[in-house]
Parts: C-alpha cells; sequence; structure tokens
C-alpha cells in the first residue's frame, strides 16, 4: 500500500470534477474508485513493460544465435541484462502474472514501436554498457540498475507518458502514482524472498471508508468551508482564488474537522504536496498559510 496521500489526490480529483460537471454522490463516488482502480491498471502496465524490456532482451540473443554468419558475440551474448535478479522476480511474480492473464491488453506486444525504441536507447546509452561490462552479479546492484532504468526511461520520459496518455485519459493524470508503486515495488524487493505481493492503492476497509467519508464531508461542507477560508484570506477576494485552490484546502478543512485523531501537521503537509501536483507553483505557499492560520484559530493540534 502507498499512503494516503494517495487517496487524498483522488478525492480533491473528484471534487474537482464534480465542480466542473456535477452528478450524483454516488455516481461521483463510484467514478473515483474505478479511477483507483485503474491505477493499478496502469502499474501492473509498467511492471510488464520492465519485463517486456527482458523478454526483448532474450529475443535479440535467440536472433543472434540464428544467424546464417555469427559474431563472437552472437556466440557467447552477455546474458547479464536477461539475468537481472529484479527483473527476474518480476516476471516470476504470480500476482503480476495472473493479473495480467486476466486482462491481456496490459500485456506488450514484441514489436511494439516504444517497447523496441525505449529499448534502443537503454542498450546504447552508457549506464547500459557499464553495467553489462561488470563482472559478477549482486543484487544489490542489480535492484540499484533497475531502479535508476525504470527513472530515466519510464517514469520520467514523456514519450511514454503521452502514449499511455492516449490510451487511457485518467492515466496521464495519474502516472506520478503508478511510478511512485513501481519504484517502492523494486525497493521492497529482498533476494532471499519470493516477489508475491505487489502495492495496492485501497489496502482496506479502512482505506476504502477514509475515502468516502472525506469526499461526503468535503461536499456537504463546501459552503461553510469556503467561507472558513474567506475569513482568512488577507487583501485577496475569494472569488480570485483559483477552483482547484479552493478544492484543495475545502478537501484539507474536511479532513481537519472530521478526522480527529490525524495531526494537523501531517494534514497540512499532504495538501501542500498535493497542491504541487495539481496546482500552481506558489499555491503550495498559500495553502500552508491558510491551513496553518486555521488550526492556530481552532486550537487543531
Amino acid at each position: 500500500m502507498l499512503g494516503r496521500r494517495q487517496i487524498r489526490e483522488k478525492v480533491v480529483q473528484a471534487v474537482y470534477s464534480y465542480y466542473q460537471n456535477p452528478v450524483k454522490f454516488d455516481v461521483l463516488e463510484k467514478n473515483m474508485f474505478a479511477g483507483i482502480e485503474k491505477i493499478y491498471y496502469l502499474y501492473i502496465y509498467q511492471l510488464n513493460f520492465l519485463v517486456a524490456l527482458k523478454e526483448l532482451a532474450e529475443h535479440q540473443i535467440e536472433i543472434g544465435k540464428n544467424k546464417f554468419l555469427k559474431t563472437d558475440a552472437d556466440l557467447n551474448p552477455n546474458q547479464k541484462f536477461i539475468n537481472n535478479q529484479v527483473l527476474i522476480k518480476l516476471e516470476e511474480n504470480p500476482e503480476r502474472l495472473f493479473f495480467t492473464g486476466q486482462h491481456k491488453q496490459l500485456k506488450w506486444d514484441m514489436h511494439d514501436d516504444l517497447l523496441v525504441k525505449t529499448f534502443q536507447r537503454i542498450t546504447a546509452g552508457k549506464r547500459y554498457q557499464d553495467f553489462m561490462k561488470e563482472d559478477g552479479y549482486s543484487f544489490e546492484e542489480d535492484q540499484k540498475f533497475i531502479g535508476k532504468l525504470f527513472l530515466r526511461y519510464i517514469a520520467e520520459n514523456d514519450d511514454f507518458h503521452d502514449y499511455l496518455g492516449d490510451k487511457e485519459l485518467s492515466w496521464y493524470d495519474d502516472i506520478h502514482i503508478a511510478n511512485s508503486m513501481v519504484q517502492k515495488t523494486i525497493g521492497f524487493l529482498r533476494e532471499d524472498e519470493e516477489s508475491r505481493t505487489l502495492i495496492k492503492m485501497i489496502k482496506d476497509e479502512d482505506d476504502k471508508s477514509f475515502a468516502s467519508k472525506l469526499l461526503r464531508d468535503t461536499l456537504n461542507n463546501w459552503e461553510n468551508n469556503e467561507k472558513k477560508l474567506e475569513e482568512r484570506l488577507e487583501n485577496w477576494d475569494l472569488e480570485r482564488v483559483s477552483l482547484m485552490d479552493k478544492v484543495i484546502l475545502s478537501t484539507a478543512i474536511a479532513e481537519l474537522d472530521n478526522f480527529a485523531f490525524t495531526p494537523s501537521r501531517v494534514i497540512i503537509n499532504e495538501y501542500i504536496e498535493i497542491a504541487k501536483v495539481f496546482a500552481t507553483d506558489r499555491s503550495n505557499i498559500f495553502i500552508n498559510g491558510i491551513l496553518d492560520k486555521y488550526c492556530k484559530d481552532q486550537n487543531r493540534i
């Protein structure tokens, strides 16, 4: 499971969509949980991309072996990449295999243009070539290499982001969440343990209840929370506050008011980080100031 920040993000997105296109609460809630489920599909799709890179490398080795005129590299191929222990653990993960088997559209075609071009970029890069020259096998080095490879060629790859957005519009907004899930998955792997359990956005009923209650509390108290916000604006009209800033602040105030056991500083920090994802460059400073003032006024610890 990731932290609840990602659930808060989906609540913020749901509230924002509601004030652009109002729908009944049960429809909004259903759409929110459907969006959360789609993140898991994206997460598996990205894990499958890493596995497909390994499969493509194996395919290239087989092509070399079947050439009529073989070079020494064809006869004695460097197998360090395909023997990467992290890639093997991901490839053998039963949850990934089962889910992909149930959702064939998440499996990458070996001839996919993006897959082939990414593989070519990776193999032409200095990090890959240095890795392949190193002697011996270390789980820690394999883990570090795959983590950096994922960050460079997938998480930070604009072409990859555009490709995902074309396949599923919501994925474009949620790729940063799936990226974090993949990075944590790679980091959680251990040499002497089987890779069995992958990361879930919603861990249990408590998480689901948290998401539903926060969404409902935010919508039900919107007008009151707008007044609370307006009371704390200095030299600024409420109409000049952007909708996204209002949504983030109203959701944060709803959580501060209705989830007493979560420390105020934790809540404030979570919504500052959410503002960095969804709002303008200065929104996090504005949101921090308003929420800090609200907590002091309410003696909220």
